[in-house]
């Protein structure tokens, strides 16, 4: 660097906030209808550069959110803690506090509302782009093993009359028109085995480093635990950088940590790009419900369980067994009565309780491995099974 440049000083790192800056009064009124009062003196002294003040409101909207079932919550409560979190990162980014930036801006995308989604947005592409400059500035070099180096084999311990069955049919140049006529409309799943080549993902997200430099400081919900149908199973919110290496770790006082059904591209731009909608999304004139994200090591288990949506399953990196089941079948899976589980089976396929469960066993499936670079459609409703490798 010559002398003629210099570095930026903490204080001249700034982000603009036009939706927060325009909608504040109307925001602020709306809060005090639902006798959001204290949040309200909060948040003027938040707005005028009191970090103190920012983070009580923070905390205000938070116990907002938690103070009852998901559903029931306020939307203008979610929009209050969108609020919160735009003021603190902005107090954290004017004293060159990145990470911390980051991770209030994603909590505020995670656990807030849509008015102010543009905002958040802005500011993570703003901050993200800082602490990437301050990065190569520092001389800062990322490292870690890429996945090649610490894709072992490890046991895979399928469950009972895998792959014993009717296989999967797998189909490679398969067009719409066929798509369409031979599986969508009447319901049955196949593997599309060469309609993802073309994905930057398919060699970028091989680095680990790639995947630190472009997401690494971001917060994103995690599962803990085998499957989500154990007793032990839990959720936390960690940075992205320390997913990847508990992932990457031997540790055994680690437990499985696993990020699924997340809509991880929404959150983070960066991967978006690195990934392709595929055509066969758009036959039969419906509309992409979803875009979710699924990343952990071997070892996870997605247990029985169906969705009501058309599914188009992509597979990146690694693979995975699938168990399918059709959707005909319901009654003989033993689903859950509980309404919150009521898409997922009581039997474990790992370990069938033959005395409590007997119609699975002998029921009719078909199953494959779905390996690196295939996708997988799953019609609607139909069961399935994962186990990843």
């Amino acid at each position: 660097m010559s002398s003629s440049e210099s570095k930026q000083t903490p204080s001249s790192y700034h982000f603009e906030t036009p939706l927060l800056d325009a909608q504040h009064p109307s925001l602020l009124h709306s809060i005090s209808d639902q006798g959001g009062y204290a949040f309200v003196t909060m948040a003027a002294l938040a707005a005028a550069g009191d970090s103190c003040a920012a983070e009580t409101a923070a905390d205000m909207a938070w116990e907002q959110l938690h103070s009852g079932p998901s559903s029931s919550v306020l939307p203008i409560w979610r929009d209050a803690y969108s609020m919160a979190c735009l003021y603190m990162a902005r107090l954290h980014f004017s004293g060159g506090e990145f990470k911390e930036a980051l991770r209030v801006l994603d909590m505020g995308l995670i656990m807030g509302g849509s008015r102010l989604r543009s905002d958040l947005d802005s500011a993570i592409a703003k901050v993200s782009a800082e602490a990437r400059i301050v990065r190569v500035l520092d001389g800062h070099v990322e490292s870690s093993l890429g996945c090649d180096e610490c894709n072992e084999e490890v046991a895979w311990n399928l469950p009972v009359k895998s792959l014993t069955n009717k296989m999967v049919v797998k189909m490679s140049g398969l067009s719409l028109e066929g798509f369409l006529r031979e599986y969508f409309q009447p319901g049955f799943p196949v593997i599309v085995s060469d309609g993802m080549a073309h994905w930057p993902a398919r060699t970028k997200w091989k680095s680990l480093d790639y995947l630190h430099r472009v997401a690494g400081d971001r917060t994103i919900p995690v599962e803990v635990g085998k499957s989500y149908l154990r007793p032990q199973w839990k959720q936390q919110l960690i940075t992205f950088s320390e997913f990847l290496d508990r992932i990457q770790s031997n540790d055994p006082s680690h437990d499985i940590t696993y990020l699924a059904h997340h809509p991880l591209f929404d959150q983070i731009n960066e991967l978006r790009e690195d990934i392709c909608v595929p055509d066969y999304c758009s036959v039969g004139g419906g509309e992409l419900r979803s875009l979710n994200a699924w990343f952990g090591p071997a070892g996870i288990v997605s247990p029985l369980h169906h969705d009501p949506h058309h599914n188009m399953l992509a597979q990146v990196l690694g693979k995975k067994y699938i168990r399918l089941y059709d959707a005909s079948l319901s009654e003989e899976l033993y689903p859950y009565t509980e309404t919150m589980l009521c898409n997922s089976s009581q039997v474990d396929l790992d370990n069938i309780d033959k005395k409590e469960f007997g119609k699975v066993v002998d029921l009719e499936f078909v199953d494959c491995i779905l390996e690196e670079g295939e996708m997988l459609y799953i019609p609607p409703k139909w069961w399935h099974y994962d186990g990843y490798q």
